[in-house]
């Protein structure tokens, strides 16, 4: 038999080459945009970069609403003055909001800034509060009665009454060895100052709490002070 050859001219579509053309024309769109933008940027001015602002809220106690209130200036001054931060008081939350602003130099002093509140309202006078924003080995610690000994009734009264003395002679007397701060609110016990400062005055009160006499704690108190300035 003898073979037919067809022509696949005849059944194939001739190709149409587009390889060139298509190439070309994003080619020439993209130089195009560059042109433009390269336009845009020379007329539009830099952006200037935003920094993020944090903010902390502090809920304020009803029983230091007042004292908050008097002493809002002395507060206000050194947070925006010193650490270059907002503050206000929302009256509608009861709370104090500060916010880092793009005029300070470290997020640090935010934290410090809210410490200063906190102390404040813990108790503690706006000028011993203070220290807090100027020195950086000063903390806060606290903790209630009943984290050292289970009281109840009249027997915390008594703990109490223990802890601050006749006319707080104990109190000041705890703060003038160790060098702390110390605020009494109720069965809660806040302590100001350095760490080792915070450690003596915590075992003087521990020991108030369960039971020594005053006059036994004092002279443990300054035979520890005494060896710690010895050693400094």
């Amino acid at each position: 038999m003898e073979e037919e050859y067809i022509a696949t001219e005849h059944i194939l579509p001739e190709k149409v080459a587009k390889k060139r053309s298509a190439i070309d024309e994003p080619e020439s769109r993209a130089e195009g945009s560059i042109e433009v933008a390269g336009s845009n940027q020379s007329l539009q001015a830099p952006k200037a970069k935003r920094i993020k602002s944090e903010t902390r809220k502090i809920a304020v106690p009803p029983h230091r609403y007042s004292a908050l209130k008097e002493n809002w200036m002395k507060i206000f001054t050194p947070v925006v003055d010193n650490m270059k931060l907002q503050i206000r008081f929302n009256t509608k939350l009861r709370q104090v909001e500060i916010r880092s602003s793009s005029e300070t130099p470290d997020l640090s002093n935010l934290e410090k800034g809210v410490d200063f509140v906190k102390a404040f309202l813990c108790g503690f006078d706006a000028d011993d509060a203070l220290a807090l924003l100027r020195l950086d080995d000063l903390f806060i610690e606290t903790f209630e009665i009943k984290d050292v000994k289970t009281l109840r009734g009249d027997h915390m009264s008594r703990a109490i009454g223990r802890l601050a003395g006749k006319g707080g002679r104990t109190k000041f007397t705890i703060e003038n060895v160790t060098k702390t701060r110390i605020v009494l609110a109720d069965s809660k016990i806040h302590i100001l100052g350095a760490y080792q400062s915070i450690q003596l005055a915590r075992r003087a009160i521990c020991n108030l709490i369960l039971g020594s006499p005053p006059s036994k704690v004092y002279s443990n108190l300054r035979s520890v002070a005494g060896r710690i300035s010895e050693r400094i």
